[in-house]
């Protein structure tokens, strides 16, 4: 890695895309630290810190330190992540948008340009639900709180829609794919905290060969965490193709060979973000409204039944560890049909046979969709039982150790792993397309 940044930083051009992309991330964490006009920041990191709850863990890795500090970039870009979800869901379901998608770059940039208005929508809707949660807590403190509370909303749209700028330019001018850039520096910028109380449970009070062993076994444990995390990002499974030629006379036009590639992460790692939204959701409501919970009642022994923070964890008790059997369910479920929503096998058999192709051994049409369909489904088994290992490890550990959420383990790890490594292809890419370059 460090190789190729040093070789691309002695190209102008590459060296101009890393210097851009450093402004940019500087100007992020600039805007990180400045908190929203009228605002008792102390009082949204009390919520958070006092939460028995992980309601707000998913929106709490994409913002990092920005949610606890409610600065003016406390939405992050979750509103645009958000946003192209549900457009990409949307172009499968609606015809026009089906249409529209396959009509080469203008059509991506009308769906793009779709993508950021609805990214503003939510976000305002966000903005708004969080300034009247965090306002019933405490948040505007002495100040005038509707006049405060408009100046909240209008901040946090806002910063969420300059977000959205800064990635695209990374994108345009930068290195890498600007949102994920943006969605890397905010989950690194809360790694430290969690390093820091893990450190802090694993050696309080302990001499100094034994805290030098457990340092010895973190970084392995980490090592071959990030290991089996690229394995599992890199893995996939190449279906060769076959192109028939056409005769024209004495020449053969056409023909050739090609193969379809399906990574093991199929979808990635929105599996796990869906099953963790669906399951935080009635703990976030009940976070925003500030009710106090009676965690001896039925509803309450619910909450601790969907939250994280509960299971392996002995002293709550063993029985909520169930929650997490719900949760690996909903991981599959999603991983199944996010992956056939965006990856369609007979579709992809009726393209082949248009165009003259088949899978050595098989014929054209319904046994090419029926073996795609056999494939794909053992490979997202085999993503979808990846990621349910990957997001177990950080819940054991939190659990036992009664740390709580550690996500820099889990899904933080396979985005950090996933936008470093595209990152530096790119890098790469742009390398090679230089030195092609000059040699015509």
């Amino acid at each position: 890695m460090w190789k190729t940044l040093k070789n691309a930083w002695q190209i102008e051009d590459v060296r101009k895309r890393i210097l851009y992309t450093v402004l940019m991330i500087l100007i992020m964490r600039i805007g990180a630290n400045i908190p929203v006009p009228g605002t008792d920041s102390s009082v949204v990191k009390n919520i958070l810190g006092a939460s028995t709850m992980d309601s707000f863990n998913i929106l709490t890795m994409f913002t990092g330190t920005s949610l606890e500090s409610f600065s003016i970039l406390a939405l992050s870009i979750s509103p645009y992540i958000t946003a192209s979800i549900i457009m990409e869901l949307l172009t499968i379901a609606i015809p026009p948008l089906e249409e529209l998608a396959r009509e080469g770059n203008d059509g991506r940039k009308k769906i793009a340009k779709y993508t950021r208005y609805a990214t503003v929508a939510l976000a305002l809707i966000e903005a708004i639900a969080m300034t009247i949660g965090f306002g019933n807590q405490g948040l505007f403190g002495t100040f005038d709180r509707v006049f405060y509370s408009i100046i909240c909303v209008i901040t946090l749209t806002a910063g969420s829609a300059f977000l959205m700028w800064v990635g695209e330019n990374i994108t345009e001018n930068g290195i890498g794919n600007g949102i994920s850039i943006v969605l890397l520096v905010n989950i690194l910028s809360g790694v430290p905290s969690e390093i820091s109380a893990v450190w802090t449970v694993f050696t309080s009070g302990k001499q100094i060969a034994v805290i030098v062993v457990i340092a010895i076994a973190m970084v392995a444990f980490v090592l071959a965490l990030v290991a089996f995390v690229v394995w599992l990002n890199g893995g996939s499974r190449k279906i060769p193709v076959q192109y028939s030629g056409k005769m024209n006379g004495r020449r053969t036009l056409g023909g050739g060979s090609s193969n379809i590639p399906l990574k093991v992460m199929t979808a990635s790692v929105i599996p796990v973000i869906f099953a963790s939204s669906i399951l935080s959701i009635p703990q976030m409501i009940i976070q925003f409204t500030g009710a106090t919970v009676d965690y001896t009642t039925f509803w309450g022994k619910v909450l601790l039944f969907l939250s994280s923070n509960s299971w392996f964890n002995p002293s709550i008790g063993w029985i909520y560890t169930l929650g997490f059997l719900v949760y690996v369910i909903l991981v599959f479920v999603f991983a199944y049909f996010y992956t056939y929503i965006t990856f369609n096998p007979v579709e992809i058999a009726d393209n082949l046979k248009k165009q003259s192709g088949f899978i050595p051994g098989l014929r054209p049409g319904r046994p090419t969709s029926d073996y795609l369909t056999s494939v794909l489904n053992s490979i997202i088994f085999i993503g979808a039982c990846g990621l349910s290992i990957v997001a177990m490890i950080p819940v054991v550990v939190g659990g036992l150790s009664n740390v709580g959420h550690i996500s820099f383990l889990g899904t933080s790890l396979i985005i950090i792993v996933g936008v470093i490594l595209e990152t530096l292809q790119q890098v790469e890419g742009r390398m090679v397309s230089r030195e092609y370059d000059s040699i015509f």
